[in-house]
């Protein structure tokens, strides 16, 4: 349909296809994937949880620090995503990158970015999000030195803005708050440069002698975008209860299902909780969604301990979570009606899916995973008492005829 068409045209100075072939790239590349399978990737229901990772020792630019943590299907099908994190300290010299498998849409945590695509430059901070539509080549700089991050990959897809259902026509993130680079061109001659090509989770090189960035005008709405987060407006409960997630969605690329997706991006920015009557942090629950959280800074509101700004934790299909002991603990002291409360300083996210993600060896194997991230609920009791009354199910009476003392845990006092 016209209306879900994209693309662009390019004004170059020399075309793109004025290249040596292609050849697969010495040294390979032994931690990205593009096809999740038995053999490539694990399945588990397992609750994970990553602490940052350091800043690599060795010279290592945004290509060679790319690490996929998980994902779900296959770029060959086209359909299906990549999660990745990527750690390095050294700028893209001489040579460019080019996502053949999908769209990247990258989360820096640490260092600004200074990207230039083919159709300009963006700069890039902690707080701001960028995506690379497939295709499109690119370099990176690092201009505070070391720099990590996330980003998420979609196969055969791309991301956009999620319908606004009840909201209305305003809310969420608005579409005047995404920016496109202005063209810029270099004409320079640059014998031996490289285009790096991931193609099936491969990589490959080919060499030119010219740079790829040298279109001097460009018209379309296929192209690079970024976005500044705390530009969102977001929406919550104002009385009681609890919005779904969904509610933070700032782009969502879409499935063949209406209303599901192959992945969504959702934030937990700075916000006003005021829900009466209501247990305000994210509830304990299970759900049909896989959940990779991570943190761009501050704190998350669930966790009061381990989840730190660079780290990320992952929840599986069905797979049980929800706020750690502490939190949970002093939550229940602050009492049914503590007043309004202003979540500030913080900027949590999530990448969430209806596909169910394996998860890949290495980082299963990483010395910053956090064997002990299960141990954050160990101490979680209940605060159940038949003896408070509004029992729904009939009160002290079907207390002890089940058996049940006070205290006792009982089916729903804590969610899942």
């Amino acid at each position: 349909p016209r209306k879900l068409n994209q693309r662009s045209w390019l004004y170059r100075i020399k075309p793109s296809v004025t290249h040596e072939p292609f050849h697969p790239r010495v040294p390979g590349h032994k931690c990205l994937i593009s096809e999740f399978n038995q053999s490539t990737s694990a399945a588990t229901p397992t609750q994970l949880r990553w602490k940052p990772v350091d800043d690599p020792e060795a010279p290592t630019d945004f290509i060679d620090g790319l690490y996929t943590v998980c994902g779900a299907g296959s770029s060959f099908l086209r359909h299906g995503y990549a999660i990745h994190m990527y750690a390095a300290n050294k700028a893209m010299v001489g040579c460019s990158f080019c996502n053949a498998d999908g769209d990247f849409l990258i989360v820096p945590q640490k260092g600004r970015l200074w990207i230039t695509t083919e159709c300009g430059k963006l700069q890039v901070s902690p707080g701001e999000i960028v995506i690379i539509p497939q295709g499109f080549r690119f370099s990176i700089d690092l201009p505070d030195g070391p720099s990590r991050g996330y980003v998420s990959e979609v196969f055969g897809t791309h991301f956009q803005l999620p319908d606004l259902g009840p909201i209305g026509a305003n809310g969420l993130a608005a579409a005047r708050d995404f920016l496109v680079p202005t063209a810029w061109f270099d004409s320079n001659y640059y014998p031996g440069y490289t285009i790096v090509q991931k193609f099936g989770g491969e990589l490959f090189t080919a060499k030119q002698e010219f740079s790829p960035f040298n279109v001097v005008a460009w018209h379309g709405n296929y192209v690079p975008y970024k976005y500044d987060l705390s530009n969102f407006c977001p929406f919550n409960t104002v009385l009681i209860d609890h919005a779904d997630p969904s509610v933070n969605t700032v782009l969502t690329a879409p499935s063949e299902k209406p209303g599901v997706a192959i992945l969504d991006f959702v934030i937990f920015p700075p916000r006003w909780l005021v829900a009466e009557h209501t247990f305000r942090p994210p509830y304990y629950h299970r759900n049909c969604m896989s959940e990779f959280m991570g943190l761009i800074y501050g704190g998350y509101e669930a966790k009061a301990d381990g989840f730190l700004p660079g780290g990320a934790s992952l929840h599986s299909c069905m797979t049980p979570h929800g706020p750690d002991t502490k939190t949970y603990e002093a939550t229940i002291a602050r009492g049914m009606d503590p007043g309004p409360f202003r979540i500030s300083n913080t900027m949590a996210f999530m990448f969430e899916s209806h596909l169910i993600p394996r998860v890949c060896p290495w980082v299963l194997d990483f010395p910053n995973i956090d064997r002990d991230y299960y141990q954050c609920w160990i101490g979680l009791r209940s605060h159940f008492s038949c003896e408070r009354g509004g029992v729904a199910n009939g009160g002290n009476d079907a207390c002890n005829s089940a058996g049940l003392q006070d205290g006792d845990n009982a089916a729903g006092s804590q969610g899942c």
